[in-house]
């Protein structure tokens, strides 16, 4: 059984890319879009920029832990996308949480 709370799908992602907005910080950089559901969907992405396959899968898992550590998002009805920067190699868990923070104090989902 699939997760609801999980953004799927090109269609999805294209969406929130081309007509949602966006807030960056050091390591992340976040997009979202109203998605008139009554819970959010995050989806997590990491490109070739990050480096091979071993340090992307650790970008996802950290923003991925530190969204889950961290005070939920207030606001619901939201697709959300974190997407790693390349700058996100070799920083700590406390490091992410922190970045993931601030770029969504710029947003409007707190």
């Amino acid at each position: 059984m699939l997760k609801k709370e999980v953004l799927r799908g090109d269609r999805n992602f294209d969406r929130v890319y081309k007509k949602g907005k966006s807030a960056g910080d050091r390591y992340v950089v976040v997009f979202y879009k109203k998605n008139n559901l009554p819970y959010n969907r995050t989806g997590f992405l990491a490109s070739k920029k990050v480096g091979n396959a071993v340090a992307r899968n650790r970008a996802r898992r950290l923003m991925k832990e530190s969204v889950r550590t961290m005070k939920p998002i207030s606001k619901t009805g939201f697709d959300i996308i974190f997407i790693a920067r390349n700058t996100i190699n070799n920083r700590k868990c406390a490091d992410v949480k922190k970045s993931i923070e601030a770029a969504i104090k710029r947003t409007d989902l707190k």
